[in-house]
């Protein structure tokens, strides 16, 4: 997942940035509104952390702006160490989807990420399961007829863009965007060998590939609880 991070702190901007790396996202990160801004209007963020209080302005006005523009569906989370209830309450009233105070613990934070994408992205459960493979999206752990698999940050960005959506084509272009936001250099065949990889890994029925249109994971195949 693509996240732009909106966090004036050196300390609190680093440290949430370092550890949704490692989850495997990619992020960008902006010390200002007028920053926030100029990544809003040349990359599409698939999530927004927001601080309220910027050197520039306040988070709120951001967020209202986010609201009535082009990017009005984009989940947004603030992070804020305002904790008054009126403060939340007109935080989540200009379109937040989720308002977390600091400090908070940084596995709090993955766990209102997974959640909001999964509430993006239609998915009831934060378990999956795919055949004989078990996705546990919240804690990030894979299992293949009951034995944990273990993937590169780059093949989860690749197996989570995959399985978004039950049943819908991933063209190649979506998964070269997860790619890139995770820094990697994408060549011609980079998407082809990472899904080959998934394959080895979690089976070859896992993947199907729909030839000169993309890549499925059948929802024969897939189901949540």
């Amino acid at each position: 997942m693509r996240i732009l991070l909106v966090e004036d702190d050196a300390v609190i901007g680093a440290a949430v940035r370092d550890h949704l790396a490692a989850e495997g996202h990619g992020v960008d990160w902006a010390a200002s509104l007028a920053q926030a801004a100029d990544y809003l209007a040349v990359s599409q963020s698939e999530l927004i952390l927001l601080d309220l209080g910027l050197p520039d302005g306040s988070g709120l006005d951001l967020l209202r702006k986010i609201r009535r523009g082009a990017q009005a569906q984009v989940p947004v989370v603030i992070l804020s160490a305002q904790d008054q209830i009126a403060t939340r309450i007109e935080g989540l009233n200009a379109g937040a989807d989720d308002y977390l105070v600091k400090p908070f613990d940084l596995s709090e934070l993955s766990a209102r990420v997974a959640a909001v994408r999964r509430r993006v992205a239609g998915q009831a459960a934060p378990m999956r399961r795919i055949g004989p493979v078990e996705v546990d999206f919240s804690n990030r752990i894979i299992r293949r007829d009951g034995a944990q698999i273990e993937l590169t940050a780059r093949e989860w960005a690749v197996l989570e863009r995959l399985t978004r959506r039950e049943n819908v084509r991933v063209s190649k272009a979506d998964i070269e965007e997860a790619l890139y936001a995770l820094g990697a250099e994408v060549e011609s065949n980079t998407v082809e060998v990472y899904v080959s990889r998934l394959r080895k890994k979690l089976g070859r029925g896992f993947v199907t590939t729909l030839r000169g249109v993309g890549y499925m994971v059948p929802v024969s195949e897939a189901r949540t609880r």
